[in-house]
């Protein structure tokens, strides 16, 4: 490996975060939010990412650097619930937005979305991603000082809510007033610690269960997006690799289930329901939002998930699982 090209400001970080010089490093792929090195020191190699102010996506699309600080507060505070459940944080350095943490080899801890496209859908893995995930969300929701570190109110509606749901709106404006609706509901409600990006690109199936990756969205807000969020790409993968569709559909339930069982916040109805109306939004957002994902590209396709999902924003249901049905109906017919 080559070190001439990781920037000085990394190599600066690294000297101000006590990890010494670089022997090697590689930049790694898969992000669009931040640049990630895998970085070679004496102690053995490390995991370094530097938030981008302007995202690798087509749209026009800005966050704020600091997010890097409360990606660093999440790994702290998930891994307090749940251990293991994100990477050891090593350090964190502000003036050049960067954070150092375990590398975790691939060979140990695959990717969950390249499981998936390969038709690898393991129901209980889905339950456990929803389980940990509640475990995290009922640690923080029980301990409302949590709030006080992310104010990040911001951050988020510039990371999640406007290109996702508003940016869609803009594009469905039948179907405006029903996404500004999600939109407001999600961002006044207030009642744990949010990842924000939970999808299989951002979890690891490590040997001892899943590893949540890439918090730049931490908020201190409403655990329904989290699931939502994550349950949305299991729809979405059933175009992807159509012959395993049943299966992640399979995996949907379970996740939602063995998530459900963990609510201890408030009354598992209430959540579900938000869940239900996020969903549609969510799946809008993937084909007419301002990150739409990369795998579908048939407009045939695009149409499919339009159809579901304005259908359910001009009469939303109650359960998530409903929203699973309508589009298990949309793929049969």
């Amino acid at each position: 490996m080559d070190d001439a090209t990781l920037p000085a400001e990394i190599v600066a970080g690294l000297d101000r975060m006590g990890l010494g010089p670089p022997l090697g490093a590689m930049r790694l792929t898969g992000g669009v939010s931040s640049d990630i090195w895998r970085i070679d020191l004496p102690g053995g190699p490390i995991c370094v990412k530097r938030a981008l102010g302007r995202l690798r996506v087509v749209a026009d699309w800005r966050a704020p650097v600091v997010r890097n600080r409360y990606e660093a507060r999440w790994m702290r505070r998930a891994e307090a619930a749940a251990p293991g459940s994100a990477p050891a944080l090593l350090g964190q350095d502000e003036a050049s937005g960067s954070l150092a943490m375990q590398f975790l080899p691939p060979e140990r801890y695959r990717l969950w979305k390249a499981e998936l496209h390969a038709g690898h859908a393991d129901a209980g893995f889905a339950a456990a991603v929803g389980a940990t995930l509640a475990r995290i969300h009922a640690a923080t929701a029980a301990d409302p000082t949590t709030a006080a570190e992310f104010p990040t109110d911001d951050i988020f509606y510039d990371i999640r809510l406007e290109p996702y749901l508003v940016a869609t709106a803009a594009r469905h404006p039948d179907r405006a007033a029903a996404l500004s609706a999600i939109v407001e509901k999600t961002r006044t409600t207030k009642r744990a610690l949010v990842h924000g990006d939970v999808s299989p690109k951002n979890i690891l199936t490590g040997p001892a269960g899943p590893v949540f990756l890439d918090a730049e969205c931490a908020w201190w807000g409403d655990p329904a997006f989290d699931l939502a969020f994550c349950l949305n790409h299991l729809l979405l993968k059933c175009l992807w690799t159509p012959p395993a569709r049943d299966r992640f559909l399979a995996c949907f339930g379970a996740l939602e289930a063995a998530y459900a069982s963990g609510i201890e916040w408030e009354p598992k109805a209430a959540l579900r329901g938000r869940v239900a109306r996020l969903l549609p939004g969510l799946f809008l957002a993937r084909v007419d939002g301002k990150s739409p994902v990369e795998y579908i590209t048939a407009e045939a396709d695009k149409e499919r998930v339009r159809r579901v999902a304005r259908a359910l924003l001009a009469a939303p249901v109650r359960e998530p699982a409903e929203v699973c049905e309508a589009w298990r109906k949309e793929l049969t017919a």
